[in-house]
Protein backbone atom coordinates (compact mmCIF):
# COMPACT_ATOMS: atom_id res chain seq x y z
CA UNK A 1 0.00 0.00 0.00
CA UNK A 2 1.07 3.56 -0.60
CA UNK A 3 0.54 6.18 2.09
CA UNK A 4 0.70 9.96 1.80
CA UNK A 5 2.41 11.57 4.78
CA UNK A 6 1.90 15.25 5.60
CA UNK A 7 4.60 16.61 7.88
CA UNK A 8 6.63 19.56 9.12
CA UNK A 9 10.43 19.42 8.86
CA UNK A 10 11.09 20.04 12.55
CA UNK A 11 9.36 18.14 15.34
CA UNK A 12 9.72 21.11 17.68
CA UNK A 13 7.91 23.55 15.36
CA UNK A 14 4.22 24.37 15.43
CA UNK A 15 2.42 23.22 12.28
CA UNK A 16 2.04 25.97 9.67
CA UNK A 17 -0.04 25.11 6.62
CA UNK A 18 2.27 26.91 4.20
CA UNK A 19 5.24 24.87 5.38
CA UNK A 20 3.56 21.46 5.32
CA UNK A 21 5.38 18.99 3.10
CA UNK A 22 4.26 15.64 1.76
CA UNK A 23 5.90 12.35 0.91
CA UNK A 24 4.72 8.96 -0.25
CA UNK A 25 5.73 5.81 1.58
CA UNK A 26 5.11 2.15 0.82
CA UNK A 27 4.12 0.16 3.90
CA UNK A 28 1.57 -2.32 5.23
CA UNK A 29 -0.02 0.00 7.83
CA UNK A 30 -0.04 3.52 9.27
CA UNK A 31 1.92 2.20 12.23
CA UNK A 32 4.65 0.84 9.94
CA UNK A 33 4.89 4.24 8.22
CA UNK A 34 5.33 5.97 11.57
CA UNK A 35 7.95 3.40 12.66
CA UNK A 36 9.90 3.87 9.43
CA UNK A 37 9.91 7.65 9.91
CA UNK A 38 10.62 7.60 13.66
CA UNK A 39 14.36 8.29 13.16
CA UNK A 40 13.67 11.48 11.22
CA UNK A 41 13.00 14.72 13.07
CA UNK A 42 9.53 15.23 11.55
CA UNK A 43 6.30 16.50 13.04
CA UNK A 44 3.92 14.10 11.28
CA UNK A 45 0.52 15.72 10.92
CA UNK A 46 -1.38 13.03 9.02
CA UNK A 47 -0.84 9.64 7.36
CA UNK A 48 -3.39 8.70 4.71
CA UNK A 49 -3.73 5.40 2.88
CA UNK A 50 -4.28 6.15 -0.79
CA UNK A 51 -7.07 4.41 -2.66
CA UNK A 52 -6.32 3.27 -6.20
CA UNK A 53 -8.09 6.29 -7.71
CA UNK A 54 -6.35 8.72 -5.37
CA UNK A 55 -2.98 7.09 -6.07
CA UNK A 56 -3.52 7.42 -9.82
CA UNK A 57 -4.33 11.10 -9.32
CA UNK A 58 -1.21 11.67 -7.20
CA UNK A 59 0.97 9.92 -9.80
CA UNK A 60 0.10 12.69 -12.26
CA UNK A 61 1.91 15.21 -10.05
CA UNK A 62 5.48 16.07 -11.03
CA UNK A 63 6.46 15.75 -7.34
CA UNK A 64 5.25 12.14 -6.99
CA UNK A 65 8.01 9.84 -5.77
CA UNK A 66 7.73 6.95 -3.34
CA UNK A 67 10.34 7.20 -0.56
CA UNK A 68 12.70 4.26 -0.23
CA UNK A 69 12.90 3.53 3.52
Amino acid sequence: MIFKVLYQSGADEAPVREETKSMYVEAESVREVRLKLAERDYNIEHVQELSENHLNYEKKSENFEVEKL
